[in-house]
């Protein structure tokens, strides 16, 4: 298992969890909705004026809890994950280097995707907080591991099905385009139905 990373400041996440947020929410009920979606939240200010540095992980949870509540579920994890894509489509173009990228696509996927999940790792603490993220690699057929424990999106919350589609996609997309274009990612525990981590697995 790859070694579990936490933010080296607690509490905090990248502006990716909310800007994402507020460039597809639009399409999906209008920008009005959108607007009411961010002030229920009490985050008016981060709609009018996106964040560009890391933000308070409790303002990522009311965001992405005041969506669920907004709207039925089936079209909440239809707008997280369509963030969650576009924060990936955000890391391709901006943060991971171009090179970087070329040499992923030409190598065989499993090595690729150690290389990925290795990077992935190291900068965990942008996206999982002050929860603890790991990854396991696959042995004897099964699939690559993702988990984010203490999940700073779900403390609180509670959800009959796994709630982490933004998480999801994110990894989703990351692999298709730099690993396996056939990436499927399924979230098969997750915090706010109870389980002990939010776990994500990985095949193509």
């Amino acid at each position: 298992m790859a070694a579990a990373t936490t933010a080296p400041a607690a509490g905090l996440i990248g502006p990716n969890a909310i800007t994402r947020i507020a460039q597809v929410r639009p399409a999906w009920r209008g920008t009005a909705f959108a607007e009411q979606v961010f002030e229920r939240a009490g985050l008016l200010r981060h709609w009018r004026r996106p964040p560009q540095d890391m933000v308070r992980e409790d303002e990522v949870r009311a965001l992405h809890r005041t969506l669920r509540e907004a709207m039925p579920a089936h079209e909440a994890a239809a707008v997280s994950r369509a963030a969650g894509r576009a924060t990936a489509d955000y890391l391709l173009a901006h943060r991971i280097p171009h090179a970087v990228q070329r040499v992923l696509k030409v190598l065989p996927a499993p090595l690729a995707a150690r290389v990925l999940v290795a990077a992935i790792t190291r900068h965990a603490w942008t996206f999982a907080g002050s929860g603890r993220f790991s990854a396991t690699p696959p042995r004897a057929g099964r699939p690559w591991v993702l988990e984010i424990r203490d999940n700073p999106l779900c403390r609180g919350l509670a959800s009959g099905v796994p709630a982490c589609d933004y998480y999801a996609a994110t990894f989703e997309r990351l692999f298709q385009v730099l690993v396996h274009r056939d990436t499927a990612v399924q979230e098969t525990a997750c915090e706010a139905c109870g389980d002990e981590a939010c776990r994500f697995e990985l095949r193509w």
